[in-house]
């Protein structure tokens, strides 16, 4: 089973076909597909500006299709390594309960269908990438952690 990356170069390699170029795009979904698989294909396509039912789109609009998506799993790749960090650190401080921020993160694990849309047509028309640094800096604000371990009471 290939990885994100190895599909990314599958549809970037223009010795295959438009259609094997289009399977390895939608295989990226399994691995991140942040509106739900569905839905975030239509989102690719609206934005890259092929149908989600053209078998042979052409490469640069697959290309474009990608870098958007590649874009948002790194902010993505980010969230979670941040939040990776702000959980040994409050490990390290005696804070072993986790938060509400935690609880939406084991949630979302993956990056699968952290915004879910049910009908694949109503889906913001920003990049991928916005969408999910607001969402990110929402959940942040909402709960109080901002990326940061919270300060032990002083008892």
């Amino acid at each position: 089973m290939a990885g994100f990356r190895a599909l990314a170069a599958q549809v970037r390699d223009p010795a295959r076909s438009p259609s094997q170029r289009r399977q390895a795009l939608r295989k990226c979904l399994e691995r991140f597909a942040p509106y739900g698989h569905r839905a975030t294909w239509a989102h690719l396509c609206a934005r890259g500006g092929f149908g989600p039912e053209d078998r042979s789109p052409e490469g640069h609009r697959l290309v474009a299709a990608l870098e958007e998506l590649e874009e948002a799993r790194e902010v993505w790749l980010a969230y979670e390594e941040k939040s990776a960090r702000r959980r040994r650190e409050q490990k390290h401080l005696g804070i072993r309960q986790p938060t509400a921020l935690d609880d939406w993160h084991s949630r979302t694990w993956g990056g699968r269908a952290l915004l879910h849309f049910d009908d694949p047509a109503h889906v913001p028309g920003a990049p991928l990438a916005a969408v999910l640094r607001g969402l990110i800096a929402t959940m942040e604000a909402e709960t109080g952690h901002e990326g940061r371990a919270p300060a032990l009471a002083a008892g």
